[in-house]
């Protein structure tokens, strides 16, 4: 199914799937066993031996992806396997040459789709007359939103922008009516949310003796940081708008569950450590 430009989703017997979010996580866990098989068995060290063992499997995934027309899901994937390969030892220096070759990449997509052309176009002026009713009416309209609620907002439900002027409120655009409906403090709420949730996960891959889960929950706590500041960036105008959804808040079936699996499977890495087993069990003799 084709839905605003993007042909990302499958039909099937009455429900509707992104396979791509899914592919998210699978593309996760491949990468961990990757590079635990390159710290474990490969004896050349050098950065493009490092590299190919994760890009023979991103590349190809990412060109079905584009192919479909979603640049959003592509940014968030190189980023997650870039973080992933950074907590693997990969040089920093290298990620200059990789960050240089997205950029050129992502500049000739732009340049052959004239809609993200607009779509950059604005971000810089959302309510100039030459975008504002074409890419710049959600930008705009977010912003709208955003201002009106203020320090505590207009109050929950009483969002006059997701009545018809803000599309795709529900998904997309969601956070800007939690900042219109709670306003300033609402929305700092919600980061700060994120920040304790993506904190956990780092610390969990960081404390984890497993290569293999060391580098899966990295590329889980990518994943949920990726899209956040993405979609974030979008709400408040500083970044173009590219269809990604904000983890565990926006509208869509397909993203939660496969936001619930990739927490899910960090909870149970965590649930293996003592101090947290520890934990556990005493909460649950105060329980009883």
């Amino acid at each position: 199914m084709t839905v605003n430009g993007n042909t990302n989703w499958i039909h099937f017997a009455g429900f509707t799937m992104q396979p791509s979010e899914f592919a998210k996580l699978g593309l996760i866990l491949w990468c961990a066993g990757q590079l635990r098989k390159f710290d474990e068995t490969v004896l050349d060290r050098s950065a493009f031996r490092h590299m190919s063992f994760v890009l023979s499997g991103t590349l190809p995934l990412i060109l079905l992806i584009l192919k479909g027309g979603d640049l959003g899901t592509t940014v968030i994937i190189l980023g997650v396997v870039s973080t992933m390969l950074f907590v693997s030892g990969l040089p920093l220096r290298h990620f200059f040459v990789l960050g240089a070759f997205a950029v050129a990449g992502v500049v000739g997509l732009v340049a052959l789709a004239p809609y993200r052309l607009h779509r950059f176009a604005a971000v810089l002026n959302p309510f100039a007359p030459a975008v504002y009713k074409l890419a710049g009416w959600q930008p705009a309209h977010s912003v709208m939103g955003l201002a009106s609620g203020g320090l505590f907002g207009v109050g929950l439900g009483a969002s006059r922008q997701k009545w018809g002027n803000l599309s795709e409120a529900h998904t997309d655009f969601i956070f800007a009516v939690i900042g219109e409906e709670l306003g300033l403090l609402g929305t700092l709420v919600v980061l700060a949310l994120y920040a304790a949730l993506i904190y956990g996960i780092f610390r969990t891959a960081m404390q984890t003796k497993d290569l293999f889960s060391r580098y899966a929950c990295a590329g889980v706590g990518a994943w949920i940081m990726m899209q956040v500041i993405i979609n974030v960036g979008s709400v408040i105008g500083v970044l173009p708008v590219v269809g990604v959804t904000l983890p565990f808040i926006s509208y869509g079936g397909s993203s939660l569950i496969a936001n619930f699996l990739g927490v899910g499977y960090v909870l149970n890495i965590s649930r293996k450590d003592p101090r947290v087993r520890a934990a556990i069990k005493a909460r649950k003799r105060v329980q009883e």
